[in-house]
């Protein structure tokens, strides 16, 4: 599986729970279930639909079964999110676990300390510099942490509140 970007963190999580109730109760394909994110929740483009499908996947908030994807009945609420997003999102736990609570870390100095976990096919797959499609994931991660109160801007850079 090849890691894809996190969607962009949004405003609120008003969102997540919008795009989980976007996905269908009957299990669906993932071109139509795509079809209903960017209709019912007006995301931009099919990459963009897609990107979120797993994401909530990743949230425990969608499901794929052998007869296509489907909503989940869990309730996106902040700790259920919060929980999901430490233990099934790529890189999350290590990032969080880079940062301090004392002091803040810009994106970059966190990308150097995640750098390594990088599998390494990875590097040779991404097209252009991999080095900017990781630092990219790292961004949202910490975009996504500050939103789920994970971590916090301080300073220019991100600090760990848990």
């Amino acid at each position: 599986m090849r890691f894809k970007l996190l969607p962009e963190p949004p405003q609120s999580l008003d969102l997540v729970a919008e795009a989980q109730r976007a996905v269908p109760l009957v299990p669906g394909s993932e071109d139509d279930c795509c079809a209903r994110l960017m209709r019912r929740v007006d995301f931009p483009s099919r990459d963009v639909a897609r990107t979120w499908l797993t994401f909530l996947r990743a949230l425990e908030l969608a499901s794929e079964t052998s007869s296509g994807f489907v909503r989940e009945s869990t309730d996106p609420t902040p700790e259920q999110l919060r929980t999901a997003f430490r233990e099934r999102v790529y890189g999350a736990r290590e990032v969080l676990e880079s940062l301090d609570s004392d002091g803040p870390k810009s994106i970059d100095e966190v990308f150097a300390d995640f750098e390594e976990r990088v599998p390494v096919w990875e590097t040779h797959r991404a097209a252009g510099d991999w080095r900017d499609v990781w630092r990219e994931r790292v961004e949202r991660i910490l975009g996504w942490a500050v939103l789920l109160d994970l971590a916090a801007e301080r300073d220019g850079g991100y600090v760990r509140v848990e």
